[in-house]
C-alpha cells in the first residue's frame, strides 16, 4: 500500500468512525482542531482560571498539574514533560547513574522495547534484559533468580501489548520485594495507571508506593491532548528537570496540554472505575456473541479484563478484518472494532484487535454487543 493508500483508508476510517452513532469509545482522533479547542475552552474555567497568564516554561497551569500528580500518587514531586516517552528515559537514565548499574529489567513487550526504536540504548547507554518471555509481568522468584545484576526493574501497568494484562495484587507486591533484595530500584511505567485500581483494590497512591519513580500520561484513558508526568522523590525530580532541558523538552508554553491535563483528571478519572466494570461485561457479550457465530475460532484476552482495555483475536487476515470493520460502521453506524493488527504476541494467521471502553459503551447492553457481533461477522463474507 502506497502512503496515499493508506492515507485514504485513514481518511475513510475516521469519517466513518465520526458519522456513527454507537461506539464504544469516542477516539480524540475524530475531532477536528476546532471542536477541541472549543471544548477546551468551555470545559477548561472548571479546572483552572482562564484569566491566569499563559505558562512560560514550566510555570503557571503547568505548575498546578505537577502539584497535582504529586497530591494523587503521594510523591514529593512530579515534573510535566511533553511526551511519556522522554519521561521514562529520563527516569531510567537517572536511575542508572544512581544505582551505577546501566541495565534495566523489562519485559520484552514493554513500551521501550517494542515502541521507542532502540531509545535506551541509542541515547542513554542503557542495556535491557528481560527476566521473564512470558505474557505477564515476572514474578519473585523469576527476579530473585535472574542470572544477571541490574539497577533498575521497570514495570508496566498494565502490560499493553500482552493484553493490557495486570498481576495479582500480593504477586506485585512479592515482585517489588525480591527487586528490593537485589538492591534494585522500582520504576512505574504507569502511562495506564489511572484505571489499575478496580483490579488490584488499591487507591492510587498505594500503588504508586511500591515503586521509586513512577510515569503516567495525560492521554491514554484521561483524554488529554498529550503530556506526561514523572513521579518520585523531589530530588529525582529536580535532576529528571534538568535532564527534560538537555532533551529538548523544556518547552515554552504548554498550556493547552495542561488545561486538557487538568481536566481528564477531574471529570475523567473518577469515571475509570465504571469504565472498567462494564468492559468486563462488553468482553462477556462479545465471546457469547462469537461463539454463537460462524467464525472458526476466537479469543477475548484476558477474560475477564484487567482494565476498561482488552484484545480480541480472530483467524483472518488484518486486511480481511479492518474491511469488515469499516464497511459495518459505514453501513450500520455501529462501530464496534476499530483497527486490527499482526504482532509478536499471536500466531500465524492471527489477528488481533483492542477494545476500549469508555463513557459511550456504558450504553451498551449486552444484547447490543451479540447483535453487532453477528453484524460484524456477516461482512467478513
Amino acid at each position: 500500500m502506497t502512503d496515499t493508500d493508506g492515507q485514504k483508508e485513514r481518511q475513510r476510517r475516521l469519517t466513518a468512525w465520526r458519522r456513527s452513532g454507537r461506539v464504544l469509545v469516542r477516539a480524540s482522533a475524530e475531532t477536528t482542531i476546532g471542536e477541541r479547542l472549543a471544548s477546551l475552552a468551555a470545559g477548561g474555567g472548571a479546572v483552572h482560571d482562564l484569566g491566569d497568564w499563559t505558562d512560560l516554561y514550566g510555570d503557571g497551569v503547568v505548575g498546578t498539574v505537577e502539584r497535582r500528580v504529586a497530591e494523587l500518587l503521594g510523591t514529593e514531586a512530579a515534573a510535566f514533560f511533553p511526551t511519556g516517552t522522554m519521561a521514562q528515559q529520563i527516569a531510567l537514565r537517572c536511575w542508572a547513574g544512581r544505582t551505577g548499574n546501566p541495565a534495566v529489567a523489562l519485559h520484552p513487550l514493554s513500551h521501550p522495547e517494542v515502541h521507542e526504536r532502540g531509545a535506551l540504548s541509542a541515547v542513554s547507554g542503557l542495556r535491557t534484559v528481560h527476566p521473564t518471555s512470558a505474557p505477564r509481568l515476572p514474578t519473585a522468584d523469576e527476579i530473585r533468580d535472574f542470572p544477571e545484576p541490574f539497577g533498575t526493574l521497570m514495570l508496566e501497568l498494565p502490560l499493553r501489548d500482552a493484553g493490557f494484562v495486570l498481576p495479582e495484587w500480593e504477586t506485585l507486591e512479592g515482585t517489588v520485594a525480591a527487586a528490593r533484595e537485589r538492591d534494585a530500584v522500582v520504576h512505574l511505567d504507569g502511562a495506564r495507571l489511572w484505571e489499575c485500581g478496580p483490579h488490584f483494590g488499591r487507591e492510587l497512591a498505594e500503588i504508586a508506593g511500591l515503586a521509586d519513580s513512577v510515569y503516567v500520561s495525560f492521554y491514554k484513558s484521561l483524554g488529554g491532548l498529550s503530556g506526561a508526568a514523572l513521579a518520585g522523590p523531589a530530588e529525582l525530580v529536580d535532576e529528571a528537570r534538568t535532564w527534560r532541558h538537555r532533551y529538548g523538552g523544556d518547552v515554552f508554553q504548554q498550556h493547552p496540554a495542561a488545561l486538557s491535563a487538568l481536566l481528564g483528571l477531574e471529570q475523567e478519572l473518577p469515571r475509570l472505575p465504571a469504565y472498567v466494570a462494564h468492559a468486563k461485561v462488553v468482553a462477556g457479550a462479545l465471546a457469547e456473541g462469537f461463539e454463537e457465530s460462524a467464525v472458526p475460532w476466537f479469543r477475548v484476552h484476558p477474560e475477564p479484563p484487567h482494565t476498561h482495555q482488552f484484545q480480541v483475536w480472530l483467524p483472518y487476515g488484518e486486511g480481511v478484518l479492518n474491511e469488515a470493520s469499516v464497511r459495518q460502521a459505514e453501513e450500520t453506524g455501529t462501530v464496534l472494532f476499530r483497527r486490527w493488527f499482526t504482532g509478536p504476541s499471536t500466531p500465524p494467521g492471527v489477528s488481533f484487535t483492542e477494545v476500549t471502553v469508555a463513557a459511550e459503551g456504558l450504553e451498551w447492553t449486552t444484547q447490543d454487543v451479540r447483535g453487532a457481533v453477528a453484524e460484524f461477522v456477516e461482512r467478513l463474507g
